[in-house]
This record gives structure tokens, C-alpha cells and sequence, in this order.
């Protein structure tokens, strides 16, 4: 089976990377924008005419939330543009597309954990844009389109809030951290290990489906946790609430996804968010 990995720079691309090595089966193409222009629908298709694809996974995202409000165009051409592109070269060609979103399509108002079925209503231009990449997806490919949204992404490899709270841990004796922000952490290789059982099932149900590692948290109860497994003693963690730690962007307050319909489809078995956290940490130190 050949497989297109777009956004392969990223978190999830580099994630993607390391666990294709379990797959010898499969030829992976992983590209980036420096490779393949997945906003140009002329590369797409020329890459399309010279490539045989069965599954195209599209890692590549605008996620800059903050930035996003003033590059309104650049966030809508990666986050709706490109997605409407691939679902379409994916249809011209019988390739399943598997596309990645975000929790940020909701407002984070709701008390209980959101279902694929709740109605979306993003707060900020990034959430806007990826709402807008779902619809854009669904409504050229609805047949050969699966959306996994997922929150909290982190690895070992990119920039993320864990390896900040690891630097900023043992730079400062003292960090304040959000508390009334409630979500779950995802390991971006877990994610990446649910890619692959999708692809590996043996059946495609196409629809959209929430991810994320088991468990809820806040941002807060995550920085206490990173600090603990990694044995960082020297800094305080202080909570604080979001109005005291302004963005430009604000962010959903809960954002605890509904895993259920992912588990039931193709029978997943989601490890726990600290579990996910010790084997990342247990990377990063065998790489160091």
C-alpha cells in the first residue's frame, strides 16, 4: 500500500515517520511544503500522474492560533483550501483521504465531553479555518473522507507545552500555569499509532471521529505532571486563572473529546495521557 504523508515536518508528520519503520509493507511518501504544494491543485495533480496512492494522510496544518487573526488568508489556504484539494485528487483517484483537525472547532462551553455529532462553533480564525477544511473535505469526498479531531498535541519532536514546561522548569523557580482550561494531552505517536490501525483495518468508515489519549486534566494538573516524571524539584508551579494570562485568541475552556465512536469502529485501545507522557519523556531522555 502506498501512503502520502503531507505536513511531514510536523509533530504527527515526524511521529508518522518513526512509526512507518513498523510498517515494511507499506511505501510511505512523506512531503512538505519544500516537496509538494498541497495548495496548488496543478502539483497535485502532476504528483497524482506520476504516483500511485491509496492513502494520503494530511498532517499539514496553520496553527498559529494567535497569528492566525491577522493571516486570516494563510490559515484558511492551509487549514480549508488544502483540504478541499486533497478530498478532491482523492476522489479523481479512489484514494482514501484521512485528514487531521482540532478540538478548536468547538467554543468550549460544553460540561460534558463532545460527540462527533455536536454542532461545531469555532471562536477564533484557526478554529474557523479548520471547521471551514472539514465542510470543504466532507463535501467534495464524503466517501473517501475521514477526520480525526484531535487537542493538546504534543511530542518529542517540534516545539509543544511540554517541552516548554521542561526548559522554562529548569530555568525558572517559578512558572504560572492556566487551571481553568480543561482538556486531554494526545501524544502525537499515539495518534499516529491510530492512523495506522485505520489504514490496517482492513475496512474504511469514513465520517468524522475524535481522538485523544484517555483522561482529563488542565493545563495546570499537565505542567505538575511533566515536572514530576521528568524530576524537575527547583520550580514552583503556581495556578492561575486564563483571565490572568491574556492572548490575543481566546482559548475553549473545556475540551475533553468523545472517544467512543473511534473505539467502537475499529476497536481501540487508548492508553491514558500519563502513560502517553512517560514513554515521550523516556524518548527525549534516550535521545539526549
Amino acid at each position: 500500500m502506498n501512503i502520502l504523508i503531507t505536513g511531514a515536518y510536523g509533530q504527527l508528520g515526524s511521529e508518522m515517520k518513526v512509526i512507518s519503520g513498523k510498517f515494511p509493507q507499506h511505501t510511505f511518501i512523506f512531503t512538505d511544503a519544500d516537496t509538494l504544494n498541497i495548495t496548488s491543485e496543478t502539483q497535485l495533480q502532476n504528483f497524482f500522474a506520476a504516483h500511485t496512492i491509496d492513502y494520503i494522510v494530511n498532517c499539514a496544518a496553520y496553527t498559529a492560533v494567535d497569528k492566525a487573526e491577522d493571516d486570516k488568508e494563510a490559515a484558511y489556504l492551509l487549514n480549508c483550501e488544502a483540504p478541499r484539494l486533497l478530498a478532491k485528487i482523492a476522489a479523481a483517484n479512489n484514494v482514501k483521504f484521512i485528514h487531521i483537525s482540532t478540538d478548536y472547532v468547538f467554543n468550549g462551553t460544553s460540561c460534558v465531553p463532545y460527540s462527533e455529532e455536536m454542532p461545531v462553533c469555532p471562536q477564533s480564525v484557526y478554529g474557523q479555518s479548520k471547521a471551514a477544511g472539514e465542510q470543504a473535505a466532507m463535501g467534495v469526498a464524503p466517501q473517501q473522507t475521514a477526520i480525526i479531531r484531535t487537542s493538546w498535541l504534543y511530542s518529542s519532536f517540534g516545539a509543544n507545552f511540554m517541552k516548554t514546561m521542561l526548559r522554562l522548569g529548569k530555568e525558572k523557580e517559578e512558572l504560572n500555569v492556566i487551571f481553568d482550561q480543561i482538556g486531554t494531552p494526545t501524544y502525537a505517536a499515539d495518534l499516529a499509532g491510530a492512523i495506522m490501525t485505520i489504514i490496517n483495518a482492513g475496512k474504511f468508515v469514513p465520517g468524522t471521529y475524535h481522538f485523544s489519549n484517555e483522561g482529563v486534566c488542565s493545563w495546570y494538573d499537565f505542567a505538575i505532571a511533566i515536572h514530576k516524571e521528568a524530576g524537575i524539584t527547583t520550580c514552583k508551579v503556581r495556578p492561575i486563572e486564563s483571565k490572568e494570562y491574556p492572548t490575543k485568541t481566546p482559548r475553549p475552556h473545556y475540551s475533553v473529546l468523545n472517544k467512543s465512536k473511534i473505539k467502537k469502529v475499529y476497536n481501540f485501545e487508548i492508553p491514558h495521557w500519563e502513560n502517553g507522557l512517560k514513554r515521550c519523556l523516556n524518548r527525549l531522555t534516550m535521545n539526549d
